[in-house]
């Protein structure tokens, strides 16, 4: 049987995954993993828990689950306008499947080779299966993207299409497992919009991930800012597939409030706007003006029957 210590070396201690990265003094396999920060950088920290069936179905490929713990986890620094550096992951599990673990380390490390993001060090426990992982990201000191900043007249706008996250889980609960459907690959195989984030940081005055609805999400960049916004329901992106899948309506009421998006909202000066869409076309985002923010609080332009909070845990509130 295999313990914990052998599963971090067998899974999570690959020779390509040490200190040879470029800032990493000390990797995988000491009390601590060693930064070097870059002169004049703020480093970035995020950490996000992925809990079975709360956030990912317990019959998901073991890929996926993998991918989707670092992708949600990613999706903050890409938010702040963040390089990433490198992850820890603490990873409990009920029993230690070796085929399950190598088929989750391989999704895991997959997407970590794809944006950088080295696996650093971490933790194996026992326990119903949930995977926490903590981003470290770098930001030239004073560049981050924030939740504050945004100011009346300025446009809102989302990277990529909105609704795929929520039409995937729905596509999986009602019994449809192809993950080559762009829905469920939505829902399971996310991307975290990294370079979109680079490409807006010095554009946008303000951003954050849309990971629990538009709405919901929309609503804490308005609180922080200090703002509203008014939204324009005919040009809220809706992922492809959605509307076939779901209807019109419930189309409509994924992209707004249904979450596990992973896209980015942002708010960006007029003067900006030209600049931050060719930005983005760069790296083939699309970047959708869906609104502007004004001054009165609170979201103009929603139908009263499609404007619901966003998920929250303890609470029950959801879609």
């Amino acid at each position: 049987m295999l313990g914990e210590f052998d599963i971090i070396a067998r899974y999570f201690a690959p020779p390509d995954n040490t200190a040879s990265m470029a800032g990493i003094a000390l990797g995988p396999g000491d009390d601590c993993a060693l930064l070097s920060p870059a002169a004049g950088a703020e480093l970035a920290v995020s950490v996000d828990t992925s809990v079975v069936d709360v956030h990912f179905p317990g019959d998901a490929p073991p890929e996926a689950i993998g991918h989707r713990a670092l992708a949600v986890a990613l999706s903050d620094l890409a938010a702040m306008g963040a390089r990433p550096r490198g992850c820890l992951m603490a990873l409990t599990l009920s029993h230690a499947e070796p085929d399950w673990l190598e088929r989750f380390a391989h999704g895991f490390r997959d997407l970590g080779r794809r944006t950088a993001t080295p696996l650093m060090g971490g933790d194996v426990t026992r326990g119903p299966l949930s995977v926490a992982v903590t981003v470290i990201g770098e930001v030239p000191a004073g560049q981050a993207l924030r939740r504050t900043g945004a100011v009346p007249g300025e446009r809102l706008a989302v990277t990529g299409t909105l609704g795929g996250g929520h039409g995937g889980l729905r596509m999986w609960q009602a019994g449809g497992h192809d993950l080559e459907d762009p829905l469920l690959a939505a829902y399971l195989k996310p991307m975290p919009q990294l370079q979109a984030g680079l490409a807006l940081r010095g554009l946008a005055s303000a951003a954050l991930d849309v990971s629990d609805g538009l709405l919901a999400d929309l609503g804490h960049l308005c609180r922080s800012s200090g703002v509203g916004a008014n939204l324009d329901m005919t040009r809220i992106p809706l992922a492809p597939t959605l509307e076939m899948t779901l209807g019109s309506e419930a189309a409509l009421h994924a992209a707004l409030n249904g979450g596990d998006d992973y896209q980015l909202l942002v708010s960006v000066p007029d003067t900006a706007w030209e600049e931050a869409r060719r930005r983005c076309a760069e790296y083939d985002v699309m970047l959708t003006d869906i609104g502007h923010v004004v001054a009165e609080s609170g979201i103009q332009g929603v139908p009263a029957t499609l404007h619901v909070t966003g998920w929250q845990h303890f609470t029950g509130d959801g879609p």
